[in-house]
């Protein structure tokens, strides 16, 4: 008898069936492609992540970044060293597979191509279809990503707010092989970021307020990295006021419950968080406690949710007003350098963000 099937190979995913294995649940993920292929992510992971496992991440780590550019049209540029812990840089594919194989070591079945086609709970186990057959657990984990169809079989729709993207991978090593690169202006209520693979480098484009098209995100990401580049457009989903993340017997995790930093999109900090929390929640609930699920809500809600309501609030002005922003913010020394501890996970937003109202507010409205 499985005890719960996790619906998601991701880092999110994955997180979660290695706790889940390594407290002697009997864990089975499901994977709807026959490999884990490439994501449209840029691939920034903030060092912090370590805490929370006790496995060295090193072999899945394609470089680091120690410095952080910002620009405004690919001008006027500010730079900043990071101060304590660099940046880690993964290339997805390498870095899902370390996960997974992590998961599997520590006792979680994998199964590949496997597509679910529905969640039905029966009052004690949830009933799983798949294109390989009916499954039944006690407990299911939602890790199918932004557009993945679990959350609304869960009933659990509305998680996080729907953003468009846009990746462009380059094949040759960059000119900065530690630098991390950040652009606005260039994408209008957005940004472009640069971020480097160890070989190559993916540069990725988002629109963070108002509604974005896809294919004119796509373009202008196109003009950004020049001809020839195959660029895909995807969509985020940014943490907006959450609802619960649990339901009866079943918790959402990583993007499928929409926990991107609605300010710099950081997505795979938030889903390694998230799967820690909900195998903790679910071991808990196994055991019997009936409050452990939604507890999880509340601790995402204390551990992620309060500062990603601030970065919100921050985004919504900062995108807004990005020039001025840009030039009253980012351009001075102190700001970058505390935009770059947030990146490192060595700062929160409430650490930042009353300075950063008062100084956009100041300037925004003068006499008010």
């Amino acid at each position: 008898m499985t005890d719960c099937i996790i619906v998601g190979a991701g880092p999110a995913g994955t997180a979660a069936a290695y706790h889940l294995a390594r407290r002697g649940l009997k864990v089975l993920i499901l994977e709807k492609g026959e490999t884990l292929g490439s994501k449209p992510c840029g691939g920034g992971v903030s060092p912090a992540v370590a805490a929370w496992f006790d496995f060295d991440f090193s072999p899945a780590i394609a470089t680091t970044v120690n410095q952080v550019r910002f620009t405004w049209q690919q001008g006027d540029p500010v730079e900043a060293q990071l101060q304590t812990q660099p940046m880690w840089m993964v290339q997805r594919p390498i870095f899902d597979q370390f996960l997974l194989s992590q998961a599997e070591t520590a006792g979680a079945t994998v199964q590949m191509a496997t597509t679910v086609t529905g969640l039905r709970f029966d009052g004690q186990t949830w009933q799983v279809t798949t294109n390989q057959g009916p499954l039944t657990a006690p407990y299911v984990i939602a890790a199918d990503g932004a557009e993945g169809p679990c959350a609304g079989w869960l009933g659990l729709k509305g998680m996080g707010k729907r953003a468009i993207a846009a990746v462009a991978s380059l094949a040759e090593p960059p000119q900065f092989p530690h630098q991390a690169q950040f652009d606005f202006g260039s994408v209008k209520q957005g940004f472009i970021w640069n971020f480097p693979q160890g070989d190559g480098a993916v540069i990725s484009a988002a629109v963070m307020e108002g509604n974005g098209k896809p294919a004119e995100l796509a373009q202008q990401l196109g003009r950004y990295v020049g001809n020839g580049v195959t660029v895909k457009a995807c969509v985020m989903k940014l943490w907006h006021q959450q609802g619960p993340l649990h339901g009866k017997n079943c918790l959402l995790v990583g993007d499928s419950a929409g926990l991107a930093d609605p300010f710099l999109a950081e997505g795979i900090r938030p889903a390694l968080l998230s799967g820690v929390k909900a195998a903790e929640a679910i071991a808990a609930a196994h055991g019997g406690d009936a409050q452990a699920l939604a507890r999880y809500s509340e601790e995402m809600q204390t551990a992620w949710g309060h500062d990603m309501a601030l970065a919100q609030r921050l985004a919504g002005l900062f995108y807004k007003f990005t020039k001025l922003a840009y030039k009253i913010g980012v351009k001075q020394p102190l700001a970058t350098r505390l935009m770059s501890q947030i990146l490192c996970g060595e700062l929160s937003y409430s650490a930042v963000t009353d300075r950063a109202f008062q100084a956009l507010k100041k300037n925004i409205l003068p006499f008010g």
